[in-house]
């Protein structure tokens, strides 16, 4: 049967039906996840945990309804081109129905109710560097995951498969590690060189005091100018930056402002935005449906580490930028050159906190979290003995150890929002991003000379064609393959940034 045969079938639009409704019931949970972290009162959290449990149940209930395993069993006959929309869809629906009938609707609530109630216990511990206070509630969630891994299962690899192929399907603890094991070593042979560099540039500029209320008109007009728009989305703060895709024109951003930090909230907004811009791009009309989902959370990475970094750190970036930050902070900047400010906001030193760390050690952080998660699932490492663990490895692999457990182990949303499984695929976002980066700067000729005019949209509507636009319709190492024509490769990335720093420090 052909795919315009399939997509007409009533098996097919009975089902489409089905997952349409659940996305729309999820997407009331992802309204109430957001409000927790921007605007709900400290007191409506026990409430808030029942309500959102209570949803998650009922979305579990609604995607492993007894039709939609007939419906998907009926489908199962049908031969569709396996590159369509249609088998796509299928494909999608199938791998999601087999994992949620797996996991009870007890554990389903439990999580949920215990990742809103952990979120709030996890702001208030960090805010009080408090370890203790939030120990239980890591110790339940580990616990939970560690469930879920159970009754997902992982055949013959590692329990954390079972959680990390929920973000990344397909892959595997075993082959992060081949991956970070072939970066790594790059990576520090770079940071033992710059560290030895004669040239020493500083970040003084950036740590002066830069008024939040400049900080939000500035930095939501950076989001607007590379393409996220704010007709169909919104930027409000919270604890942790993130992005919500609540639904077809209905995308949410957040970040924080520290007064005494350029770089946290201004590459926040801007990685944000590149997670919202593909947000964006996703197609309206399939909605709830695989090729309305993001490809994978490495995808997303590669789109919001993309804008940050590649195009927001750029000297062409600042080149069109640069004369409206003076604007906007002149008692800061207006006795500082372009160049001056270009190399304090990437400069390259060992830092306790991830999402202010440069390119350079950013991915050391995430090799670090890896590591500990593993632990963590296998239980290897209790949940007591965290702080110790981190502060060991943060020796280990920076050379410091935080003065406390906020900037230490707490730092994160991660644990507490349930996300184990989710930290590598920060750093497969940044290789998939120089792989992007580099074949869009080959279709589309010179792109800094593009950015110093302030023409940004050439980029982001190829990052549509190739990337956005497909939904799940490809798995990610295909996708990227197809967009790149290259396989996962570190080269590009390593390449971005050797050239990037042996300008800055001269090496």
């Amino acid at each position: 049967m052909s795919s315009a045969a399939a997509a007409s079938n009533g098996p097919y639009e009975e089902l489409c039906q089905q997952l349409r409704e659940v996305a729309v019931l999820s997407s009331c949970n992802a309204v109430l996840s957001w409000d927790e972290q921007t605007g709900m009162p400290a007191e409506g959290s026990a409430f808030r945990a029942e309500q959102v449990g209570m949803i998650a149940g009922l979305v579990h209930e609604k995607a492993t309804h007894l039709r939609v395993g007939e419906l998907l069993q009926e489908l199962s006959q049908a031969t569709t081109d396996e590159d369509s929309v249609v088998a796509a869809n299928i494909r999608e629906a199938r791998r999601n129905y087999e994992r949620s009938k797996k996991l009870p609707r007890r554990l389903v609530e439990e999580l949920s109710k215990t990742t809103s109630l952990a979120q709030q216990a996890w702001i208030k511990a960090r805010k009080d560097q408090d370890f203790p206070a939030f120990l239980p509630w890591l110790e339940k969630m580990v616990l939970l995951k560690r469930e879920e891994a159970q009754v997902v299962g992982y055949g013959n690899g590692h329990p954390y498969d079972a959680l990390l192929d929920e973000y990344e399907p397909g892959a595997t603890a075993a082959s992060i590690q081949e991956v970070f094991g072939a970066l790594r070593p790059r990576l520090v042979d770079l940071i033992g060189r710059i560290q030895g560099a004669s040239t020493k540039p500083g970040k003084e500029i950036v740590e002066r005091h830069f008024p939040k209320a400049a900080q939000k008109v500035f930095a939501e007009a950076a989001a607007r100018c590379i393409g996220f728009s704010f007709e169909r989305g919104r930027l409000d703060e919270s604890a942790h930056p993130f992005c919500s895709g609540v639904g077809p024109g209905d995308v949410r951003l957040t970040t924080r402002y520290l007064d005494h930090h350029f770089n946290s909230a201004f590459f926040g907004v801007l990685h944000e935005a590149g997670h919202g811009i593909y947000e964006q791009g996703l197609p309206e009309d399939q909605f709830g449906l695989g090729c309305g989902t993001a490809c994978s959370l490495g995808v997303h990475e590669s789109q919001s580490r993309l804008w940050e970094n590649f195009v927001g750190r750029s000297m062409s970036f600042w080149n069109y930028f640069y004369p409206g930050a003076v604007q906007a902070f002149p008692n800061v900047l207006k006795e500082v050159s372009q160049d001056e400010f270009y190399q304090a906001i990437n400069v390259v030193e060992p830092s306790f906190i991830r999402v202010e760390a440069d390119e350079a050690t950013y991915n050391l952080h995430i090799m670090l979290r890896f590591e500990i998660e593993l632990k963590l699932i296998s239980g290897e490492l209790k949940p007591a003995d965290l702080p110790s663990a981190w502060n060991s490895a943060f020796q280990r692999d920076f050379s410091i150890v935080p003065p406390n457990d906020a900037v230490g182990c707490m730092q994160d949303i991660h644990w507490s929002a349930g996300l184990f499984g989710y930290f590598p695929t920060y750093a497969l976002g940044n290789l998939y991003a120089g792989m992007l980066f580099e074949a869009a700067s080959r279709d589309l000729g010179e792109l800094q000379a593009q950015f110093s005019r302030g023409e940004f949209l050439p980029l982001k509507e190829w990052l549509k064609e190739k990337v956005h636009q497909w939904g799940r319709r490809y798995t990610a190492p295909a996708l990227i393959e197809k967009a790149t024509g290259q396989k996962l490769t570190h080269e590009p990335l390593l390449r971005h940034l050797e050239a990037k720093y042996a300008a800055i420090y001269s090496l």
